[in-house]
């Protein structure tokens, strides 16, 4: 299961095409709308989230409620068109009092990608560039999280720090199995602490009065999977080396880790391999340290993914760039942007994983239709019952 997307910033509208996915699933729109609005919400986010109001129109692949087999699109249009209108149109010349981007921000693609293209005009980039891309991606993986879900498969994600504040944690790996979602979701922050919230709110307080912006880290978490998904066969096939790309894909992502990632390094081995043990006709572990994963494939313990944001470089006390025109020194250029948007960054990245690993689902057990899918996975469900007796 694969997607698509296409469409500006402040464009009509972003489209998505979900190709290869199975027959017979049943897809809400509602719940599509939800993801999207959770990827709207969080402290401190800018103007933008006042304009829109994210919902997807499925377009196709859907009849009835359920998936037919052909690819799926869906279109999350932008308000804030209206107001782009004679600047972003398709067709047509230019208004003669077009303002030009010329002054890139530091951290963005705008200086980048200007000299990769050719353009003497930033805006080019960033409307591409821009993080708002990813509403179309979570409205895609609104159809993997459902394919996951049927096979008792759940997605979720929280923020752990923003800036230098930080939720404690004794065992983040085994904590982040043991979260109450409903605490998580009912947090400004998407912090399952609420003291931690409050102290992560005035950060992004203080980061505003100052015109500066701030990043963070968040984990995604995901709950019943088989054991064996992934290879350990071939580099490209490990869930590791997909899942990292996948989240990596996520605008301002600089770095992941699985289980304890670079904590491992610092450790002896007898304090970061999980034991084998065996209960409940199953095999299972003493600890989850490896995050759910080892030699590229699920062991069967949750999914766990740490992933760190950088600050998002729009700022409204902007620094020092090279006019694209005049090729003096200049301040970079201010677009209406959020102060912190790592609660935001979480939900996409749900989303990505949320395609791996209904992509390694779809590899192990088919992709025609759920029915069968859902057989092939029962008696592999069964086999590995026969193989701990």
């Amino acid at each position: 299961m694969r997607y698509v997307t296409a469409g500006e910033s402040h464009g009509p509208e972003l489209v998505a095409i979900v190709e290869d996915v199975p027959a017979g699933l049943k897809v809400s729109a509602d719940l599509i709308d939800y993801d999207l609005s959770r990827r709207q919400s969080g402290y401190g986010r800018g103007g933008r989230q006042t304009i829109e109001r994210d919902r997807a129109r499925i377009v196709s692949g859907i009849r009835f409620g359920r998936t037919l087999g052909s690819p799926v699109g869906l279109v999350v249009e932008n308000r804030d068109w209206a107001n782009w209108t004679d600047r972003m149109v398709a067709d047509g010349q230019p208004p003669a009092n077009l303002k030009r981007e010329v002054t890139p921000r530091p951290g963005h693609a705008d200086l980048v990608g200007a000299l990769r293209t050719n353009t003497d005009d930033c805006r080019d980039i960033l409307e591409r560039a821009s993080a708002r891309e990813t509403a179309a991606r979570v409205a895609a993986a609104g159809i993997a999280r459902e394919f996951l879900a049927e096979l008792g498969v759940e997605i979720y994600s929280y923020v752990v720090s923003v800036g230098d504040v930080a939720l404690k944690e004794a065992d983040p790996m085994g904590d982040a199995a043991r979260y109450n979602p409903m605490a998580i979701e009912t947090s400004e922050m998407r912090c399952p602490d609420s003291a931690t919230t409050e102290a992560m709110k005035q950060a992004i307080n203080c980061a505003r009065r100052q015109g500066e912006s701030l990043g963070g880290t968040f984990r995604v978490v995901a709950t019943g999977l088989v054991p064996g998904l992934g290879t350990y066969a071939q580099a490209r096939g490990r869930l590791t080396s997909q899942l990292a790309q996948a989240v990596f894909s996520i605008p301002a992502i600089k770095g992941v880790e699985f289980g304890l990632g670079f904590e491992a390094a610092r450790r002896p081995g007898s304090q970061v391999h999980d034991p084998i043990l065996l209960g409940n006709a199953a095999f299972d572990r003493a600890s989850n340290n490896a995050g759910g994963l080892e030699g590229g494939m699920t062991t069967g313990l949750p999914l766990v993914i740490t992933a760190a944001m950088k600050p998002i470089p729009t700022l409204m006390t902007p620094l020092s760039t090279v006019n694209l025109e005049t090729l003096q020194p200049e301040e970079a250029s201010k677009e209406r942007s959020d102060v912190c948007a790592v609660p935001a960054a979480a939900v996409v990245a749900e989303a990505e994983v949320a395609f791996v690993l209904a992509t390694a689902y779809q590899e192990a057990f088919g992709n025609t239709c759920m029915a069968d899918i859902r057989q092939n996975l029962a008696a592999y469900r069964d086999r590995l019952k026969t193989l701990a007796r």
